[in-house]
């Protein structure tokens, strides 16, 4: 909204110029979702407790993990209000790109927070079934797919990092193709969402790495000094990707171990999903494996124990997701979750050396 009510006035006072600036607008976003999050954090908590929306833990799980049960849950919601509004101040609205990440952090946090409300209604640690939960994902990211395949001169090709020459055009199975990346990634990250801190440090990480990618793809001469595929106003997701990552860090200060709220799915679908929707738009979806490594290390991780278990009747780790694995092994919580961010942060870099090494 700033940008649009103000920029326009440049010519009168031209302080205002400065709105102009991408750059500018993406510092200015992190910095508000960052100042929104930390100061309603506080109260917010304060309500969940009064309100009784605490966190039911698995019985499968850990058992030192049983101390947390009642510790308020949901605070996913102050995560996307952060992001929702600092976006509506500093990126320009008439976007669509950035309408339709705003769509994929609506639409997968209202599965997220049905499954929540199911849970607490319900009194135990399982909400929406597997089959419902799937269903309605499916449903936003395929209008999400639909729309970018209809989209006139958007391209059905990946870019495959390290390739340049090499660029697949999947045409129509590019929409089944979409909703995979954006319905995968959303419960990936759901799926790491384990431990305190452990998954909203890696959505901060990828925040950034996609926050940069988006930048040079929406800058003409950047993308092609770089070979990367040019898309016309792309660069203002990255006005949004900056609000995750300030409405992200201000939401860890207070889900940091030991935690005193956990995001809930209504935190952890939307993050992914909004990440998902972001590497679909910048034409990065494959990068996405490898910014996102922690989130696929974490979901393979299930995959393979599920599948070995129900072929040879044996587990191949000591319990899945992967961050459990490394708790029955005896690390720390602390440990576990510090040492991912560090996997997180490296694997995030090696991501971004792709622009240029292709």
């Amino acid at each position: 909204m700033f940008y649009l009510w103000l920029y326009p006035l440049h010519t009168e006072f031209s302080i205002l110029n400065v709105f102009r600036y991408l750059s500018f607008r993406i510092i200015y976003a992190a910095i508000t979702a960052f100042i929104i999050a930390f100061v309603l954090a506080p109260p917010m908590i304060k309500k969940l407790q009064e309100l009784g929306l605490g966190q039911r833990i698995r019985e499968e799980g850990p058992s030192h993990h049983q101390i947390k049960g009642g510790t308020p849950t949901m605070g996913g919601l102050l995560i996307i209000f952060s992001v929702l509004l600092s976006t509506l101040f500093w990126a320009d609205i008439s976007n669509l790109y950035v309408w339709l990440v705003m769509l994929a952090l609506i639409g997968f946090g209202l599965v997220g927070f049905a499954d929540d409300y199911i849970k607490i209604l319900k009194g135990q640690s399982e909400g929406l079934t597997v089959l419902q939960k799937l269903m309605a994902q499916i449903f936003v990211a395929l209008g999400i797919g639909l729309f970018f395949y209809a989209s006139p001169g958007y391209s059905t090709q990946l870019s495959v990092p390290f390739l340049k020459s090499f660029t697949p055009d999947l045409g129509m199975l590019y929409i089944p193709f979409a909703v995979l990346v954006i319905v995968g990634c959303s419960n990936a990250v759901n799926l790491t969402d384990g431990l305190d801190g452990l998954a909203i440090g890696p959505v901060i990480v990828a925040s950034v790495a996609y926050a940069i990618v988006g930048y040079a793809v929406g800058h003409k001469i950047i993308s092609e000094y770089l070979l990367i595929p040019y898309i016309e106003g792309a660069g203002e997701i990255s006005v949004l990707m900056a609000a995750v990552f300030g409405a992200s860090l201000g939401f860890l200060w207070f889900n940091t171990y030991p935690a005193s709220v956990f995001m809930g799915d209504v935190g952890s679908l939307p993050l992914g999903a909004a990440l998902g929707t972001v590497a679909v738009i910048s034409k990065h979806e494959l990068l996405l494996m490898l910014v996102g490594g922690v989130f696929v290390m974490e979901a393979v991780s299930v995959i393979f124990q599920v599948l070995s278990f129900k072929s040879r009747g044996k587990r191949i780790f000591l319990m899945a997701p992967l961050h459990h694995h490394f708790e029955m092994k005896g690390w720390e919580e602390p440990k576990v979750v510090v040492r991912l961010w560090i996997v997180a942060i490296l694997l995030s870099l090696l991501s971004l050396s792709t622009l240029k090494l292709r």
